[in-house]
């Protein structure tokens, strides 16, 4: 167990979105993504992992499946294990999302 200062984890880089680890276990990671103005993550799958991702500053646009949606501070988007995802910063501010997966595909 641990305690973290997720004040701390707001990071961005100017020429591709900056991931951040919090902490990760074998059951999950969580991560703060910094995304700057036109930077995105790719629209992707995990065949056995849930993903979701919590708008902490700025709008995002979210693909979860076939749908896109714009979401702000304290909105979710969760994808289910299979479903494709993938986030873009169409806005002219900084984006910052609280991420988390689990099971964490990195310990296998």
């Amino acid at each position: 167990m641990g305690f973290i200062d997720t004040r701390t984890a707001h990071r961005t880089a100017k020429d591709k979105l900056l991931k951040t680890n919090l902490f990760e276990s074998p059951q999950m990671f969580c991560d703060v993504y910094g995304l700057e103005p036109g930077q995105a993550q790719k629209p992707h799958a995990h065949a056995d992992a849930t993903k979701f991702y919590f708008v902490i500053e700025g709008r995002g646009t979210f693909r979860i499946g076939a749908e896109v949606r714009e979401l702000g501070p304290g909105e979710l988007a969760w994808a289910a294990p299979g479903e494709e995802h993938g986030v873009e910063n169409r806005s002219s501010g900084r984006l910052l999302l609280l991420v988390a997966m689990g099971p964490n595909p990195n310990a296998r």
